[in-house]
């Protein structure tokens, strides 16, 4: 099992990963944008300027990976960042999610994604947010 902070933005998680690479030496290791993405992973079709946000990046900043990514969705101050919880199978994840969302709300429903064989990203009954996914194998 991981565990990884992950950063939400509003349209400005690129100018978010250049300051910090900048700041705190990180090297960004994943950047891709909604125009990478699967469109099976999305929804609803995106704008152009859409398009152009962070999907999902990477950094390794000292030690420890950090996630980011831009919302569809307007982020509320204060509710931008998630705990990812990483494990080695599917069968983890609906486990851990079938505990964690007793009392809790779904962000993003349990499914399969351009990064991830199975992810979900839901807000517990305390208000913590999670992440809990697996790598993406292919």
């Amino acid at each position: 099992m991981i565990i990884t902070p992950n950063l939400h933005f509003n349209g400005e998680c690129e100018q978010a990963l250049k300051l910090y690479e900048k700041v705190f030496r990180g090297r960004i290791t994943t950047l891709m944008h909604y125009s990478d993405a699967d469109p099976s992973d999305l929804s609803n079709l995106l704008s152009e300027k859409e398009q152009g946000y962070v999907y999902h990046a990477e950094m390794i900043i000292g030690s420890q990976r950090f996630m980011f990514s831009d919302s569809l969705d307007k982020i509320p101050f204060g509710r931008n960042l998630s705990i990812v919880v990483t494990f080695e199978s599917v069968d983890e994840v609906k486990d851990a999610y079938s505990m964690l969302s007793v009392g809790g709300s779904d962000i993003v429903p349990l499914k399969e994604t351009t990064y991830s064989t199975c992810m979900v990203s839901l807000v517990d009954r305390f208000g913590v947010r999670w992440e809990l996914m697996t790598e993406n194998n292919s």
